[in-house]
């Protein structure tokens, strides 16, 4: 059931709550929402007319996606707004970021407007990151200000970098005006210029063009210096490599405001995944070695990594399954998100990576925060970590069906969401 009106009474019985700010942190409760409220917190058997049996659950904040892509405007055959907020509210996320690599950009009052029209009563609010630059070409700033003022969230050039080195330096210059963020996708596109998987030994075994670390590590250790020299706030997007994330801590602990954030699948799998030329798993930045696993999940543990990401690049069937150099890069993720925080907590503690997709990204981008307690509006994530599931065409709500996993069995399932009075509940 999607985005039905809350106006019956809904026990979420026995689940574990999971928020940090909340004086049930870590407690297991009994949860009655109704109106789109939380009207009890407690052990009492409160009277409802439908009881979600939750034992073995954990109840969050709803979840937030920072940087997914939508079609919407202009490639609505590969994800239009509806779409994406059904396959976000079955993947467990009320919230979500997207980018501006729309057709037209986001970059006017029009286009914010245009995709944030009715967030007061969607259960999926859908939040737009404003182009940094026109087009996001990388050769002339937008009207930052303006859209900041029009309900812009953050700026990026999405699934582009920010390239232009004088372009990148006044950014974070101009965002000072009123503490906004610039969120980057680290690439040298020249030193990746035709890539299509990483560079190393799987490259060269496959005869494909590579796409070395060192494209993404240049641009990070550059936007570094350009952060020290300016100052300002700077989030990178899914990094990959162990050096990436050596380069991030190291700038953390010299003080400058910094952040990042990688794919939930990042450290999952290895660049072996495209032996097959499976385009399924061509994405952008690539899947590394072993090495780069390793690193990121250190970075995981250590907070060097502050958010978790679905990264999810819907594509037609037209663009996405052709042969192996043609295909676009990218795969859909917010529906099987789940299921890599739990492969991700066998070395992560799940209350520290659900952190990691509710409060941290809220704070990062100054939303209202969520804390579960009573009367408050309910805006949560129940989520069952134990549940089997086949992720299949039938059940995938996306437009696109670039995934490796359809077909797939899963571990952990969302199970419902709830948000401005309306809710999802897995049938």
């Amino acid at each position: 059931m999607y985005d039905r009106i809350v106006t019956m009474k809904i026990l979420i019985r026995s689940a574990l709550i999971v928020s940090p700010q909340s004086p049930f942190h870590k407690k297991k409760k009994n949860v009655l929402i109704q109106n789109g409220r939380i009207e009890e917190i407690g052990d009492k058997n409160y009277s409802a007319d439908k009881i979600i049996e939750a034992e073995g659950m954990i109840l969050s904040a709803g979840w937030f996606d920072l940087g997914t892509f939508v079609g919407d405007p202009g490639q609505e055959q590969k994800e239009d707004l509806l779409s994406l907020s059904k396959t976000a509210a079955a993947g467990g996320f009320t919230e979500v970021a997207v980018l501006p690599n729309t057709h037209p950009t986001i970059q006017s009052k029009n286009e914010v407007s245009y995709v944030t029209a009715n967030n007061e009563t969607r259960l999926v609010q859908i939040h737009a990151l404003a182009a940094v630059t026109k087009n996001c070409k990388g050769e002339e700033l937008t009207e930052m200000i303006d859209l900041h003022e029009a309900g812009a969230i953050a700026f990026t050039d999405g699934l582009k970098p920010v390239w232009h080195t004088d372009i990148f330096l006044k950014s974070l210059q101009y965002l000072q005006k009123f503490d906004g963020l610039l969120i980057d996708q680290p690439e040298d596109i020249w030193l990746n210029l035709f890539g299509q998987m990483h560079e190393g030994t799987g490259s060269t075994m496959l005869g494909l063009k590579g796409m070395p670390r060192i494209a993404e590590e240049v641009a990070i250790s550059k936007n570094l210096e350009l952060l020290s020299y300016a100052g300002g706030r700077l989030h990178f997007a899914k990094l990959s490599t162990a050096k990436s994330i050596d380069l991030i801590r190291s700038a953390k602990k010299k003080g400058l405001n910094v952040s990042c954030d990688i794919a939930a699948y990042q450290p999952l799998y290895t660049d072996e995944a495209l032996n097959d030329f499976d385009t399924n798993y061509k994405v952008n930045p690539p899947l590394r070695e072993k090495a780069d696993q390793d690193a990121l999940i250190k970075g995981l543990k250590d907070g060097t990594i502050d958010v978790l990401v679905s990264n999810h690049v819907p594509h037609e069937v037209e663009s996405k399954f052709l042969e192996f150099d043609l295909s676009e890069f990218g795969l859909i993720n917010l529906q099987t998100f789940a299921s890599q925080l739990v492969s991700l907590s066998r070395w992560v503690e799940i209350e520290e990576l659900i952190e990691k997709v509710t409060d941290a990204p809220r704070k990062l981008l100054k939303v209202q925060p969520v804390v579960i307690e009573v009367d408050t509006k309910a805006n949560l994530t129940l989520f069952d970590p134990t549940r089997e599931w086949v992720f299949t065409p039938e059940s995938n709500y996306s437009k696109a069906k670039n995934s490796p996993w359809l077909g797939n069995t899963l571990k952990g399932k969302v199970v419902a969401v709830f948000n401005n009075s309306k809710h999802w509940l897995d049938a």
